[in-house]
Protein backbone atom coordinates (compact mmCIF):
# COMPACT_ATOMS: atom_id res chain seq x y z
CA UNK A 1 0.00 0.00 0.00
CA UNK A 2 1.19 3.58 -0.85
CA UNK A 3 1.86 5.12 1.97
CA UNK A 4 1.86 2.44 4.39
CA UNK A 5 3.81 -0.80 3.58
CA UNK A 6 7.26 0.56 3.98
CA UNK A 7 9.89 -1.59 5.81
CA UNK A 8 8.27 -1.18 9.35
CA UNK A 9 5.24 -1.99 9.11
CA UNK A 10 6.86 -4.79 7.40
CA UNK A 11 8.61 -5.84 9.66
CA UNK A 12 5.59 -5.89 12.06
CA UNK A 13 3.67 -7.78 9.81
CA UNK A 14 6.01 -10.23 9.33
CA UNK A 15 6.71 -10.69 13.10
CA UNK A 16 3.46 -11.45 13.37
CA UNK A 17 2.88 -14.19 10.89
CA UNK A 18 2.69 -12.48 7.81
CA UNK A 19 3.69 -15.32 4.98
CA UNK A 20 4.95 -12.50 2.68
CA UNK A 21 5.24 -8.81 1.99
CA UNK A 22 4.95 -6.06 -0.44
CA UNK A 23 6.62 -3.24 -0.85
CA UNK A 24 5.39 0.28 -2.21
CA UNK A 25 5.14 1.09 -5.50
CA UNK A 26 8.39 1.85 -6.76
CA UNK A 27 8.79 4.11 -10.04
CA UNK A 28 10.75 1.99 -12.70
CA UNK A 29 11.51 5.40 -13.89
CA UNK A 30 12.59 6.87 -10.80
CA UNK A 31 15.03 3.90 -9.99
CA UNK A 32 16.48 3.06 -13.19
CA UNK A 33 17.35 6.97 -14.37
CA UNK A 34 18.21 7.71 -10.33
CA UNK A 35 18.04 11.09 -8.12
CA UNK A 36 15.07 9.40 -6.36
CA UNK A 37 15.96 8.85 -2.59
CA UNK A 38 12.77 7.94 -2.06
CA UNK A 39 12.67 4.99 -4.64
CA UNK A 40 16.14 3.61 -2.57
CA UNK A 41 13.74 3.60 1.07
CA UNK A 42 11.01 2.66 -0.90
CA UNK A 43 13.01 -0.77 -2.14
CA UNK A 44 15.62 -0.75 0.89
CA UNK A 45 14.66 -3.89 3.15
CA UNK A 46 15.09 -3.90 6.60
CA UNK A 47 18.25 -5.69 8.08
CA UNK A 48 17.29 -9.72 7.95
CA UNK A 49 13.71 -9.15 6.23
CA UNK A 50 12.93 -12.32 3.86
CA UNK A 51 9.49 -13.04 2.02
CA UNK A 52 9.34 -9.35 0.63
CA UNK A 53 8.01 -8.58 -3.07
CA UNK A 54 9.62 -5.55 -4.77
CA UNK A 55 6.66 -4.00 -6.54
CA UNK A 56 6.88 -1.79 -9.77
CA UNK A 57 5.25 0.24 -11.68
CA UNK A 58 6.02 1.97 -15.48
CA UNK A 59 4.50 1.79 -18.94
CA UNK A 60 7.50 1.00 -20.97
CA UNK A 61 8.63 -2.58 -21.29
CA UNK A 62 12.64 -1.32 -21.66
CA UNK A 63 12.24 0.79 -18.46
CA UNK A 64 10.89 -2.78 -16.46
CA UNK A 65 13.03 -4.80 -17.42
CA UNK A 66 15.98 -2.13 -16.30
CA UNK A 67 14.48 -1.63 -13.47
CA UNK A 68 14.06 -5.60 -12.44
CA UNK A 69 18.07 -5.53 -12.62
CA UNK A 70 18.59 -2.72 -10.32
CA UNK A 71 15.80 -3.64 -7.97
CA UNK A 72 17.08 -7.36 -7.76
CA UNK A 73 21.06 -6.30 -7.47
CA UNK A 74 20.05 -3.25 -5.08
CA UNK A 75 17.11 -4.73 -2.34
CA UNK A 76 17.35 -8.63 -2.90
CA UNK A 77 13.50 -9.37 -3.31
CA UNK A 78 11.91 -12.57 -3.38
CA UNK A 79 9.85 -11.86 -5.72
CA UNK A 80 9.07 -8.73 -8.24
CA UNK A 81 5.44 -7.52 -9.01
CA UNK A 82 3.88 -4.96 -11.93
CA UNK A 83 1.24 -2.89 -10.15
CA UNK A 84 -1.69 -2.85 -12.39
CA UNK A 85 -4.32 -1.80 -9.97
CA UNK A 86 -3.63 1.67 -8.14
CA UNK A 87 -6.48 3.89 -9.40
CA UNK A 88 -4.58 7.20 -7.94
CA UNK A 89 -4.35 9.65 -10.94
CA UNK A 90 -0.10 10.90 -10.59
CA UNK A 91 0.01 7.09 -11.23
CA UNK A 92 -2.32 5.82 -13.75
CA UNK A 93 -0.57 8.09 -16.19
CA UNK A 94 2.24 5.82 -15.39
CA UNK A 95 1.22 2.26 -15.42
CA UNK A 96 -0.63 1.47 -12.71
CA UNK A 97 -4.31 0.97 -13.20
CA UNK A 98 -4.72 2.91 -16.52
CA UNK A 99 -2.62 -0.43 -18.00
CA UNK A 100 -6.51 -2.43 -17.85
CA UNK A 101 -7.65 -0.04 -20.87
CA UNK A 102 -4.35 -1.79 -22.99
CA UNK A 103 -3.85 -4.81 -21.78
CA UNK A 104 -1.37 -5.63 -24.75
CA UNK A 105 0.95 -3.31 -23.15
CA UNK A 106 0.88 -5.45 -20.16
CA UNK A 107 1.58 -8.26 -21.59
CA UNK A 108 4.54 -6.86 -23.45
CA UNK A 109 5.46 -5.52 -19.45
CA UNK A 110 5.34 -8.71 -17.80
CA UNK A 111 7.36 -10.29 -20.84
CA UNK A 112 9.90 -7.58 -19.94
CA UNK A 113 10.10 -7.90 -16.73
CA UNK A 114 10.21 -11.69 -17.20
CA UNK A 115 13.21 -11.87 -19.23
CA UNK A 116 15.22 -9.70 -17.05
CA UNK A 117 15.04 -11.85 -13.97
CA UNK A 118 15.36 -15.62 -12.77
CA UNK A 119 13.01 -14.41 -10.02
CA UNK A 120 9.09 -14.98 -10.09
CA UNK A 121 7.06 -12.06 -11.63
CA UNK A 122 3.93 -11.27 -10.45
CA UNK A 123 1.23 -8.68 -11.52
CA UNK A 124 -1.50 -7.05 -9.27
CA UNK A 125 -4.83 -6.07 -11.02
CA UNK A 126 -8.35 -4.80 -10.68
CA UNK A 127 -11.36 -6.50 -12.21
CA UNK A 128 -10.83 -3.65 -14.99
CA UNK A 129 -10.63 -0.06 -15.69
CA UNK A 130 -14.56 0.73 -15.71
CA UNK A 131 -15.89 -2.93 -16.09
CA UNK A 132 -15.02 -6.37 -15.32
CA UNK A 133 -11.99 -7.48 -17.87
CA UNK A 134 -10.59 -9.68 -14.94
CA UNK A 135 -10.41 -13.21 -16.60
CA UNK A 136 -9.35 -12.05 -19.84
CA UNK A 137 -6.96 -9.78 -18.07
CA UNK A 138 -5.19 -12.76 -16.17
CA UNK A 139 -5.78 -15.27 -18.82
CA UNK A 140 -3.49 -13.22 -20.71
CA UNK A 141 -0.89 -11.93 -18.13
CA UNK A 142 -0.61 -15.72 -17.20
CA UNK A 143 0.36 -16.89 -21.24
CA UNK A 144 3.05 -13.89 -20.90
CA UNK A 145 4.47 -15.51 -17.60
CA UNK A 146 3.09 -13.99 -14.74
CA UNK A 147 4.11 -16.81 -12.10
CA UNK A 148 1.08 -15.61 -9.84
CA UNK A 149 -1.86 -12.48 -10.12
CA UNK A 150 -3.22 -10.42 -7.26
CA UNK A 151 -6.91 -9.74 -8.81
CA UNK A 152 -8.38 -7.05 -6.21
CA UNK A 153 -12.42 -7.00 -6.26
CA UNK A 154 -12.98 -3.40 -7.74
CA UNK A 155 -12.56 -1.85 -10.50
CA UNK A 156 -10.55 1.73 -11.35
CA UNK A 157 -13.38 3.85 -11.79
CA UNK A 158 -15.06 2.67 -8.52
CA UNK A 159 -11.68 3.41 -6.84
CA UNK A 160 -12.38 2.44 -2.82
CA UNK A 161 -16.16 2.83 -2.86
CA UNK A 162 -19.18 -0.34 -2.33
CA UNK A 163 -17.84 -3.67 -1.81
CA UNK A 164 -15.01 -5.85 -3.13
CA UNK A 165 -16.41 -8.58 -5.81
CA UNK A 166 -15.24 -11.65 -4.74
CA UNK A 167 -17.31 -13.92 -7.18
CA UNK A 168 -15.56 -12.01 -9.86
CA UNK A 169 -11.95 -12.79 -8.01
CA UNK A 170 -13.14 -16.82 -8.09
CA UNK A 171 -13.87 -16.54 -11.39
CA UNK A 172 -10.25 -15.55 -12.63
CA UNK A 173 -8.87 -17.99 -9.68
CA UNK A 174 -10.91 -20.85 -11.40
CA UNK A 175 -10.05 -19.53 -14.93
CA UNK A 176 -6.05 -19.32 -14.87
CA UNK A 177 -3.38 -21.91 -14.51
CA UNK A 178 -1.71 -19.77 -11.99
CA UNK A 179 -2.22 -19.02 -8.55
CA UNK A 180 -4.57 -16.36 -8.00
CA UNK A 181 -4.58 -14.41 -4.68
CA UNK A 182 -7.49 -11.89 -3.48
CA UNK A 183 -7.68 -8.57 -2.24
CA UNK A 184 -10.55 -6.51 -0.89
CA UNK A 185 -12.47 -5.32 2.36
CA UNK A 186 -10.24 -8.33 4.16
CA UNK A 187 -10.53 -6.31 7.65
CA UNK A 188 -10.93 -9.24 10.37
CA UNK A 189 -9.61 -13.24 10.02
CA UNK A 190 -13.00 -14.51 9.77
CA UNK A 191 -13.73 -12.81 6.20
CA UNK A 192 -10.57 -13.90 5.43
CA UNK A 193 -10.88 -17.72 6.22
CA UNK A 194 -14.22 -17.23 3.88
CA UNK A 195 -12.65 -15.69 1.38
CA UNK A 196 -10.31 -18.60 1.36
CA UNK A 197 -13.06 -20.67 0.74
CA UNK A 198 -13.52 -19.22 -2.38
CA UNK A 199 -10.66 -21.02 -4.25
CA UNK A 200 -8.17 -18.19 -4.57
CA UNK A 201 -5.04 -19.34 -3.05
CA UNK A 202 -4.46 -16.82 -0.31
CA UNK A 203 -5.67 -13.40 0.65
CA UNK A 204 -4.32 -10.20 0.47
CA UNK A 205 -4.54 -7.84 3.54
CA UNK A 206 -3.74 -4.00 3.52
CA UNK A 207 -6.58 -1.47 5.29
CA UNK A 208 -6.87 -4.37 7.58
CA UNK A 209 -3.83 -4.61 9.08
CA UNK A 210 -3.09 -1.00 9.79
CA UNK A 211 -3.15 -0.18 13.39
CA UNK A 212 -3.40 -4.18 13.79
CA UNK A 213 -0.73 -6.45 12.50
CA UNK A 214 -2.30 -9.22 14.87
CA UNK A 215 -5.18 -10.09 12.19
CA UNK A 216 -1.97 -12.12 10.88
CA UNK A 217 -0.83 -13.94 14.02
CA UNK A 218 -4.20 -15.27 13.89
CA UNK A 219 -4.71 -16.78 10.44
CA UNK A 220 -0.96 -18.07 10.61
CA UNK A 221 -2.15 -20.31 13.48
CA UNK A 222 -3.24 -23.60 13.87
CA UNK A 223 -6.86 -23.09 12.87
CA UNK A 224 -6.96 -20.18 11.51
CA UNK A 225 -9.98 -17.94 12.74
CA UNK A 226 -11.64 -20.91 14.39
CA UNK A 227 -9.91 -19.81 17.24
CA UNK A 228 -11.42 -16.85 19.41
CA UNK A 229 -10.08 -13.63 18.01
CA UNK A 230 -9.97 -10.65 20.05
CA UNK A 231 -7.48 -7.26 19.72
CA UNK A 232 -4.79 -7.11 22.48
CA UNK A 233 -6.04 -5.12 25.11
CA UNK A 234 -4.53 -1.04 25.61
CA UNK A 235 -1.28 -1.59 26.99
CA UNK A 236 0.29 -3.84 23.81
CA UNK A 237 -1.58 -1.57 21.74
CA UNK A 238 0.24 1.21 22.77
CA UNK A 239 3.56 -0.34 22.96
CA UNK A 240 3.05 -1.47 19.51
CA UNK A 241 2.65 2.14 18.65
CA UNK A 242 5.40 3.12 20.26
CA UNK A 243 7.59 0.46 18.38
CA UNK A 244 6.20 1.16 15.26
CA UNK A 245 7.71 4.68 15.76
CA UNK A 246 10.90 3.41 17.33
CA UNK A 247 11.11 1.15 13.68
CA UNK A 248 10.72 4.10 11.94
CA UNK A 249 13.33 6.20 13.60
CA UNK A 250 15.94 3.65 13.30
CA UNK A 251 15.09 2.60 9.38
CA UNK A 252 14.99 6.40 8.31
CA UNK A 253 17.33 8.28 10.40
CA UNK A 254 20.45 8.71 8.37
CA UNK A 255 23.49 11.04 8.32
CA UNK A 256 22.98 14.88 7.90
CA UNK A 257 24.64 15.70 4.38
CA UNK A 258 24.89 19.43 5.84
CA UNK A 259 26.14 18.67 9.55
CA UNK A 260 28.97 16.13 9.05
CA UNK A 261 29.21 14.06 11.69
CA UNK A 262 25.66 14.55 13.01
CA UNK A 263 22.34 12.73 12.03
CA UNK A 264 19.45 13.21 10.98
CA UNK A 265 16.11 12.26 12.93
CA UNK A 266 13.49 10.33 11.33
CA UNK A 267 10.07 12.46 10.78
CA UNK A 268 7.09 10.84 12.22
CA UNK A 269 4.77 12.39 9.93
CA UNK A 270 3.82 9.43 7.89
CA UNK A 271 2.97 8.11 10.89
CA UNK A 272 0.59 10.27 12.14
CA UNK A 273 -2.09 8.29 9.84
CA UNK A 274 -1.62 5.06 11.11
CA UNK A 275 -0.36 5.45 15.02
CA UNK A 276 -3.92 6.59 16.15
CA UNK A 277 -5.29 3.60 14.29
CA UNK A 278 -4.13 1.26 16.72
CA UNK A 279 -5.84 3.12 19.68
CA UNK A 280 -8.96 3.95 18.26
CA UNK A 281 -10.60 3.78 21.93
CA UNK A 282 -8.82 6.36 23.11
CA UNK A 283 -9.58 9.48 20.90
CA UNK A 284 -8.38 11.88 23.57
CA UNK A 285 -4.70 10.77 22.18
CA UNK A 286 -5.47 11.08 18.73
CA UNK A 287 -4.51 15.11 18.41
CA UNK A 288 -1.05 14.40 20.25
CA UNK A 289 -0.58 11.38 17.52
CA UNK A 290 -1.32 13.61 14.81
CA UNK A 291 0.99 16.32 15.63
CA UNK A 292 3.98 14.37 16.08
CA UNK A 293 7.15 15.16 14.50
CA UNK A 294 9.44 13.32 16.64
CA UNK A 295 9.88 9.85 18.37
CA UNK A 296 10.37 12.07 21.28
CA UNK A 297 6.63 13.46 20.71
CA UNK A 298 5.24 9.85 19.95
CA UNK A 299 6.73 8.80 23.72
CA UNK A 300 4.78 12.17 25.33
CA UNK A 301 1.65 11.22 23.64
CA UNK A 302 1.52 7.64 24.42
CA UNK A 303 2.84 8.48 27.61
CA UNK A 304 -0.83 8.22 29.60
CA UNK A 305 -0.94 4.04 28.75
CA UNK A 306 2.60 3.10 28.47
CA UNK A 307 4.34 5.01 31.54
CA UNK A 308 8.11 4.48 32.28
CA UNK A 309 8.27 1.95 29.56
CA UNK A 310 8.15 4.66 26.91
CA UNK A 311 11.46 5.73 27.81
CA UNK A 312 12.91 2.23 27.19
CA UNK A 313 13.79 1.16 23.83
CA UNK A 314 11.44 -1.34 22.01
CA UNK A 315 12.75 -4.94 21.67
CA UNK A 316 14.18 -5.68 17.71
CA UNK A 317 14.04 -1.80 16.97
CA UNK A 318 17.34 -2.80 14.58
CA UNK A 319 20.27 -0.40 13.90
CA UNK A 320 20.36 3.47 14.59
CA UNK A 321 21.22 3.62 10.54
CA UNK A 322 20.99 1.14 7.34
CA UNK A 323 23.70 2.49 4.78
CA UNK A 324 23.56 1.48 1.06
CA UNK A 325 20.47 -0.38 -0.41
CA UNK A 326 21.37 -4.30 0.58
Amino acid sequence: MAGYSDAPMRRLAAEQGALWTVSEMISARGLVLGGDNESLNLGRPYPGEEGRVVQLFGAEPELLAAAVQKAEGWFSPAALDLNMGCPVPKVRGKGGACLLQTPEVAFELVRAMRSATSLDVSAKIRLGWDSDRSLEVAQGLAEAGAAVITVHGRTSAQRYTGEADWEAIARVAAGVPVPVVGSGDVLTPEQATRRRALGVAAVMIGRGAVGNPWIFRVLAAEGGAEQDWAVPGTAVRARTALRHAELQDAFYTAPDRHRPGELRRASMRPLRKVLPKYLPDLPELHPALLQAETLEDVRAALWPVTGPASQEPAAHAGAAYAGNPA
